[in-house]
């Protein structure tokens, strides 16, 4: 997948016409610390470029929103921020809980998802936008799954 201007400007106008189609992501499989495999889907470069759009549109609304207790996935926050506020808030803690869930991502139903962001979201262009990326599936030994 080259990128050109073109091929951005085809994404453009597939997207404004309301043609633009996500494609199954490419699933992998990569080594965990436990031994096990985690799932990997690998999106095509266009599909990563409107997932990217998305993603900065659903974070410029939503960011604001979070809790400053929220350290995981968001801009200039991590690890290292959410260490800091534990050694400054939590003094007299002896311990805390770490968990992982089981397919978090992978067992969420996207229609309640959908419905969630349409409390706040009330394009339904972008909407069904994002239903369609969540629902392109994904191939896995030249077979196409949910």
């Amino acid at each position: 997948d080259d990128m050109s201007i073109e091929k951005i400007e085809a994404i453009i106008d597939a997207m404004r016409h309301e043609r633009y189609r996500f494609s199954p992501v490419r699933r992998i499989y990569i080594p965990k610390k436990s031994g096990k495999l985690r799932p990997l889907g690998l999106p095509s470069w266009s599909d990563k470029l409107v997932g990217e759009v998305v993603h900065l549109l659903l974070e410029a609304y939503y960011e604001p929103q979070f809790s400053d207790r929220s350290h995981g996935f968001r801009p200039g926050r991590g690890c290292h921020t959410a260490l800091r506020e534990i050694a400054n808030t939590w003094t007299g803690t002896t311990w805390f809980i770490e968990c992982d869930l089981a397919d978090c991502f992978g067992s969420l139903d996207h229609e309640v998802m959908i419905r969630i962001l349409s409390e706040k979201i009330h394009d339904g262009r972008f909407l069904q936008l994002i239903a369609n990326m969540l629902s392109a599936g994904y191939l896995e030994d030249w077979r196409w799954n949910a």
